[in-house]
């Protein structure tokens, strides 16, 4: 008998012995956790916006729930449909994306992101909308204007007042010229709207001067960007301010410059001039 018992791995009863009676803590955890869940109610709602721009605030978020779902405060966190209302948040055109938790003491959380412009659009037939960095149309709003790049004229690219996506090649440059300004610091200070002209041409109106600054298309903006930057450090301080009525530069391996018709050099503003490659 006891060299049956000797025989005996005490070290396996000891871990299956550990196992079983954890096993059943967590079972009791879990069930004294679900009756609590069952019973806890709604004792706070805490909105975050996260996001640069202010298109939606707090009050915009609790009175969309309301309408929806009525009110949080004082029902049961597990009778409240969690994924239903993130659905709803994130249909909105000023929303990214949305989640909602509730925490152990009763205080329900959202969060939200905020969709960013970064051009506002103004087409051919008056229609308004913002563009964000994923090419997503976002309706305007009286409520918060964002102090962004405006582009106008020939633009063709409709808005039906819903989340869509830039459905021309057009608006699809024009989103890589603006983001190619922001990004720098000379050309964000310098340009101030871009026009979209009649042989859909993309142009750029300064700050500094009154030329047409003719881009073209959004393919080589570095080497475009770069020849500008040759017209305005170069060749405009020879010449003057006004010299110039057109820049262009859409070939991208030649500044084209056309005098201002009533505009006539000197003998020594022309040799200076043409010490430039045009």
């Amino acid at each position: 008998m006891l060299k049956k018992l000797r025989n005996i791995q005490w070290n396996r009863v000891l871990y299956f012995t550990l196992f079983f009676i954890g096993v059943i803590v967590v079972v009791v955890i879990m069930t004294i956790v679900g009756k609590r869940d069952e019973q806890q109610v709604c004792k706070d709602i805490k909105i975050v916006i996260e996001g640069t721009e202010a298109f939606i605030d707090q009050a915009d978020i609790s009175k969309l729930i309301e309408q929806n779902y009525g009110s949080f405060a004082g029902k049961k966190v597990n009778g409240i449909p969690f994924q239903k209302v993130e659905k709803t948040l994130r249909k909105l055109p000023y929303v990214s994306d949305a989640s909602i938790h509730a925490d152990m003491n009763g205080t329900i959380r959202i969060n939200i992101s905020q969709r960013e412009a970064v051009m506002r659009v103004i087409n051919k037939n008056g229609k308004e909308f913002y563009v964000d960095p994923n090419g997503l149309k976002i309706p305007t709003t009286l409520k918060y204007i964002p102090h962004i790049m405006v582009a106008t004229g020939n633009i063709a690219e409709g808005y039906n007042e819903a989340l869509d996506t830039i459905s021309t090649p057009l608006v699809k440059d024009l989103v890589k010229v603006v983001e190619f300004i922001k990004n720098d610091e000379l050309w964000s200070n310098q340009v101030v709207q871009i026009y979209v002209n009649g042989d859909k041409d993309i142009e750029l109106v300064p700050r500094i001067g009154t030329q047409q600054l003719i881009v073209g298309s959004a393919d080589s903006l570095e080497q475009k960007f770069e020849l500008l930057k040759t017209f305005y450090t170069q060749i405009m301080p020879k010449v003057g301010i006004n010299a110039y009525g057109v820049v262009n530069v859409k070939y991208g391996g030649q500044i084209i410059c056309e005098k201002r018709g009533n505009w006539s050099f000197s003998d020594d503003q022309t040799k200076k001039v043409a010490n430039n490659t045009l």
